[in-house]
């Protein structure tokens, strides 16, 4: 049987033609179709970009880890609070996004102080709950293992460092810490984590493997004997508490914090810790003697001033403690409901009260193992004589410089850290009988120095 009749070439060429004609219609009509857009693409790019480019190049330098960064005059950054409403809007949404699919952030704590404002002790009051991962000083490793050039930028450098690290840790990211720990860890193991003992967390099960013999550890557990610390062990028990804490006496500026705090993924409390500088100064001159030899012979040679430069530095510390005070106490958008201002001496003659105060304020409950310890441990008869000590009569111990502070120690004091101590609520002694006669208050009574 004949299959169908053969076409002529000519028809042959022509249908062949229009097959490549189609062909060539449809990529042509592909290429216009992605020509148009890239088009829109671009103008989308070109609209984000000239919006990116009314942003002061100042809050784009303040996100960067550069510490070359420009400087306002006033010697600090811009501040990070004029950040577009967009943003604002965004952040929002994702928060709420994430709750929707059940990702509610923990609460995050950071107790943000300077050394020797009793810092150690409040950080007892979050150590010894044991549904929270503390950590003590974690950035005591950054210090020394990463140096900046001298200069103006070099605080707001180390500010930024500090803060990024500070957010991978508040994300149990722990191998972060590895970079900086000398010598480096091997296989995430390391025997020099600063002050392991004071974090409860790196001394419990799992995170305190079996003790290896003649393996030293500089800083061990306290009350067990541990191997050296597991860096992933470590952060896997940190995903499994339901918060976080850290204490830190390296931030400085809590303008840095504004990234963290507008963090979808964390749910971050700020409690800053002061204490009346003249304690802090007597504190630091026993506990750090040989960077205070300068100030003894001062006192002890009877000069009439102090050498300048010695008490710029000390205004300079309470300068920078009482600007980020009060940029708490403005309360700006990134920052409500997220800062609490605690004065040590408060801590120090309420405890439990604070205390209870401070974890409302987290949006922590407060478990009775935290209770039990703030009563065995500031009630005891304990002199609390250790510069390290957590152990204290707290009421009785927080005003014991007084009686051993010369009065024109205290007039430098007072004369360089006046601005803070009017906003903290501390008085000033007018002479020496002032300063040593404890029916005269130094303290004025205070609220509760909270943003709700």
């Amino acid at each position: 049987m004949e299959k169908g009749l053969a076409l002529p070439q000519d028809c042959r060429d022509f249908l062949h033609s229009l097959r490549m004609r189609s062909k060539y219609a449809l990529f042509l009509a592909f290429v216009v179709v992605v020509f148009v857009f890239i088009e829109k693409e671009n103008k989308i790019i070109s609209r984000v970009s000239d919006k990116l480019k009314q942003i002061p190049q100042s809050l784009a330098d303040a996100n960067s880890t550069d510490p070359a960064l420009a400087l306002a005059e006033n010697a600090s950054l811009l501040s990070l609070s004029e950040l577009d409403s967009a943003f604002t809007q965004l952040q929002s949404r994702l928060r709420n996004f994430s709750l929707q699919l059940g990702l509610q952030p923990a609460e995050e704590v950071l107790l943000m102080a300077t050394t020797r404002t009793g810092s150690s002790f409040v950080g007892e009051f979050f150590n010894q709950q044991g549904n929270i991962f503390y950590l003590f000083e974690p950035l005591w490793h950054i210090e020394r293992k990463v140096t900046f050039e001298p200069g103006g930028a070099n605080a707001a450098g180390s500010a930024l460092v500090y803060r990024d690290v500070l957010k991978q840790l508040f994300l149990c990211d722990l191998y972060v810490l590895e970079h900086f720990i000398s010598p480096l860890p091997e296989d995430h193991l390391t025997h020099f984590m600063f002050r392991r003992g004071s974090s409860r967390s790196l001394c419990e099960d799992p995170v305190c493997t079996p003790f290896v013999k003649k393996v030293f550890e500089k800083y061990h557990c306290k009350n067990r004997r541990c191997g050296p610390l597991n860096v992933t062990l470590a952060a896997e028990a940190c995903r499994r508490k339901e918060h976080m804490a850290v204490k830190a006496v390296r931030i400085r500026q809590l303008e840095f914090l504004q990234p963290l705090a507008e963090d979808p993924r964390l749910d971050l409390r700020v409690i800053q810790l002061v204490r009346d500088p003249r304690a802090v100064l007597a504190s630091r001159m026993v506990a750090f003697a040989g960077k205070y030899e300068t100030w003894k012979k001062w006192l002890a040679e009877g000069q009439d001033r102090l050498r300048e430069e010695e008490v710029q530095r000390l205004r300079g510390n309470c300068e920078s403690i009482r600007v980020s005070a009060e940029l708490g106490l403005r309360r700006p958008a990134w920052l409500r409901g997220r800062y609490m201002l605690v004065r040590y001496e408060d801590v120090a003659r309420r405890p439990l009260e604070k205390a209870r105060e401070m974890y409302r304020f987290a949006g922590i409950p407060l478990t009775p193992q935290v209770e039990d310890w703030i009563q065995k441990n500031t009630q005891g008869s304990q002199d609390g004589s250790g510069i390290y000590s957590t152990q204290k009569n707290s009421s009785e111990q927080f005003e014991k410089w007084r009686f051993s502070m010369p009065f024109k120690l205290a007039q430098v004091v007072q004369a360089a850290c006046g601005p803070a101590m009017r906003l903290f609520g501390y008085r000033l002694a007018r002479d020496a009988a002032s300063l040593t006669n404890r029916s005269v208050s130094l303290l004025e009574e205070r609220g509760t120095f909270w943003v709700t």
